[in-house]
């Protein structure tokens, strides 16, 4: 037997929630079942939100990615410490 459970959720949650269900090509009934599977046994919620560095952190890897592209700023390989330091002192 089953249920019908009826939720409240942003049109464009839904929206992209089943765009991303079709391209792995599952129904997103059997996600949100597997979800509250998951829920109902571990009794948990992990919420994950992607990590965003701040402006001045963005601007820095912004830089860096650019820098890397054009071979500027990139210290050569060391095999020892005193090849490092030695780099570092000259």
């Amino acid at each position: 037997m089953k249920t019908l459970i009826n939720i409240r959720t942003d049109p464009e949650v839904k929206r992209r929630a089943q765009k991303a269900a079709k391209a792995i090509g599952i129904p997103l009934s059997t996600i949100i079942n597997a979800y509250l599977k998951q829920f109902g046994h571990e009794q948990k919620i992990d919420f994950s939100v992607p990590l965003r560095p701040n402006k001045k952190t963005a601007k820095l890897l912004d830089q860096a990615r650019e820098d890397y592209k054009n071979g500027r700023n990139i210290s050569p390989v060391f095999e020892t410490a005193e090849e490092m330091d030695a780099y570092l002192d000259a």
